[in-house]
Order: C-alpha cells, then sequence, then structure tokens
C-alpha cells in the first residue's frame, strides 16, 4: 500500500494527526510519504522517526500561487503514484483535489471546513467549492459527528465516515502537580487556569481575556498561562496587561501544562475536534470550553460545554473549578476514562487504516 499525505498547516493539531497516521501505517509496512510544506516541525520530526517526507511550497490560505502550488502538487503526485491520496485540511484540500481531479483514490479531512472559517464573500465561495469538489473525492474522513453535519448541510455530497481524532494515552497521562509545577516556574499553592493553542482570532484567546477579569473578581489569586504564539499575540499583549496573566509562548511539552493545571480552557470559535481538550482530559484535567464543533462529543462530563461566546459563563466554570479543586479533580479523572475508552489514537489509526484499506479494495474490484 502506497500512500501520500499531504497537508498544509505544518503545525498544532492538524501536524499531530497526520503524524500518528503516518507513522502508524509505516509501522503496518505501508509505504507512507508526507508532502508538506519544508517549515514548521512537522516535516523535520517526521524525517526523525524515519518516515519519507517531500517538500510542497504552499501558502496557509488560498490566493494568487494556488494555481502554480497546484501544479507543484500534481507532479509530486505523479512521481510517488500512490495508491491512496490522504489531503488534510482546506489548502491540501483545494490543490490536492485539484492536482488529481478523480485520477486516484481521494480521501479528504478537512480537520475543520473552510467554510466555517472564511468571511465575507469568501464564505459562499469555499461553500460551493466544497460541494463541487465532492466529485473528486472518494472519501470524506470528519473528526466528529458536528464537522460531518456541517458539511452535508452545506450540500457535500460525497462519501464520509466519522473517526474521532485520538491522542497518545502514553505521552498525555496524570501525573503529579506540584512537580511540574517546579519545573515550569509556578507557585504551587495558586490556582491555576491553562489555554494551550495558536494565538489567533478562531481560537479565541481574547474571550477568555476578556472574562478574566471575573474569573479574578471570584477568585483574586488565580492565575492565566496562555501557551503559544501566533499573529494576534503582541495585540493581545497590549490590550490585556496585567501580572495574573503569563504568556508562556509556543511550548514543545503542553503535557507539562495541563498537568500544572487545575483546569484547562478551549475558548475557539470555531474547531472540528481540538486535540487540546481531549490531551487535558488524558492528564486528567477538566476542561471549560465553548460548543463548537466536536467538544459537547469528547468532553461530555469532563467539565463545562458552554453555549458560544457566553463570556459570563465561561467566567462562573472556570472561577468554579479553580475554587473547588476536589470537584475538579473528580471531573479529570472521569476525563482520562472517556479519553482511554473512547480518543486513544489507537483506536484512530485503527479506524483510518480500515477505510483506506476498504478504499482501494473497492477500488482494484471496480
Amino acid at each position: 500500500m502506497k500512500v501520500v499525505h499531504v497537508s498544509q498547516p505544518v503545525t498544532a493539531g492538524v501536524a499531530a494527526v497526520v503524524l500518528e497516521l503516518a507513522v502508524a501505517q509505516r509501522d503496518r509496512g505501508w509505504a507512507v510519504t508526507v508532502v508538506c510544506p519544508p517549515s514548521g516541525w512537522l516535516p523535520a520530526r517526521a524525517r526523525e522517526l524515519g518516515v519519507d517526507v517531500r517538500g510542497w511550497a504552499a501558502s496557509r490560505s488560498p490566493g494568487p500561487s494556488t494555481l502554480t502550488e497546484t501544479v507543484r502538487l500534481r507532479r509530486l503526485l505523479n512521481e510517488l503514484s500512490p495508491d491512496v491520496v490522504h489531503l488534510h485540511s482546506s489548502k491540501a484540500g483545494l490543490a490536492g483535489r485539484l492536482a488529481s481531479r478523480g485520477a486516484r483514490p481521494t480521501v479528504f479531512q478537512p480537520h475543520l471546513w473552510s467554510f466555517e472559517t472564511a468571511n465575507g464573500s469568501l464564505r459562499p465561495a469555499t461553500t460551493v467549492w466544497e460541494r463541487f469538489a465532492s466529485r473528486w473525492t472518494d472519501l470524506v474522513v470528519c473528526v466528529s459527528d458536528d464537522e460531518l453535519a456541517a458539511g452535508r448541510s452545506a450540500g457535500v455530497t460525497a462519501p464520509a465516515e466519522v473517526v474521532c481524532n485520538g491522542v497518545d494515552t502514553t505521552r498525555f497521562f496524570p501525573g503529579g502537580k506540584s512537580a511540574a509545577r517546579r519545573r515550569l516556574g509556578v507557585p504551587e499553592d495558586v490556582p491555576l487556569a491553562v489555554c494551550v493553542g495558536r494565538l489567533a482570532e478562531l481560537k479565541g484567546q481574547d474571550q477568555l481575556l476578556a472574562a478574566w477579569p471575573e474569573v479574578l473578581r471570584r477568585v483574586p489569586d488565580a492565575h492565566l498561562v496562555l501557551a503559544g504564539d501566533g499573529p494576534m499575540g503582541a495585540s493581545w499583549r497590549a490590550r490585556y496587561p496585567g501580572s495574573s496573566v503569563r504568556w508562556e509562548g509556543h511550548t514543545d511539552d503542553p503535557a507539562a501544562w495541563y498537568t500544572a493545571a487545575d483546569v484547562v480552557v478551549l475558548p475557539s470559535r470555531a474547531e472540528g475536534m481540538a486535540l487540546v481538550p481531549l490531551e487535558a482530559m488524558a492528564c486528567a484535567r477538566p476542561v471549560v470550553a465553548f460548543d463548537v464543533g466536536g467538544v459537547r462529543q469528547s468532553v461530555a462530563d469532563a467539565g463545562a460545554v458552554l453555549p458560544p461566546g457566553d463570556l459570563a459563563g465561561l467566567a462562573d466554570a472556570v472561577a468554579a473549578r479553580l475554587a473547588d479543586p476536589a470537584s475538579a479533580a473528580r471531573e479529570g479523572n472521569r476525563g482520562r476514562r472517556r479519553v482511554e475508552l473512547s480518543f486513544d489514537r489507537g483506536r484512530m489509526t485503527d479506524q483510518i487504516a480500515v477505510l483506506v484499506e476498504k478504499l482501494t479494495a473497492s477500488e482494484r474490484a471496480s
């Protein structure tokens, strides 16, 4: 079996899923290649783990360079001649399906539909594209029931399956809070909320920062750590000053921050199924999040799921868990059990492998 994974972006959750799938499929004895831009940690990490990587210069968003990027990708795919092309996220889905146009079995995994993040006139255009591209898509893999429902509501007719994201429960596991805080330089006795993610409007840290003064009113000694970097970092630092907020920047060890936390917050405006809640739950930490794509399905009773944009509810839910660590710990334990049962990475990679094998078997039969 020859599989090519095409990915843009090359960092954060999408890259993590691509790497997990590539390594698992390589371990099955498949010939696996990751095609992606040469920047970011994905290509370097994939090579370290023995996965073949081919560079593909591509920007994150569609634009004037898309035609050139599509031509480059078409040449790469012709050279590699895979049995299956697996496209990850909107940009790879655009270029990859234009490049192949149904010539070889194609799996598209949106990791959040483009029309859910586009603004203005681009939103209807992306919806029309996703409908049209169904003809060149043998299988859509959605990471949550919400993502599948959104695609069907938008008129995406390609065959589709839900395969929920999974995390490595041997890397993310319950650990000692005190030891983690000592290592990270966090006072042992402060109530601590942690938010891990790219500093971008879609991830919604500005909503958490706007609610934070009310958390402080309820829990005056509380601290907030924002672990991540991104385009909105400088602007938000200037807009939301305060000694109770620590801007940690990018971290290569999110598990340490989950372990140090009393509660993990996901204030996103949109998601497919975010990895952050699953990773936090695997570390036995409660999650407070807005009810965007996949959150209710993943978190369930391991925290609080709030209406999108409910800043008062967000502040109340965060403060309640900081003020009552025993109750928060019980939610965290429920989360760990939930991840072990339903969101382990092995379950995810096995389900994808079965779907790819069925797809190629059907192609051979036809």
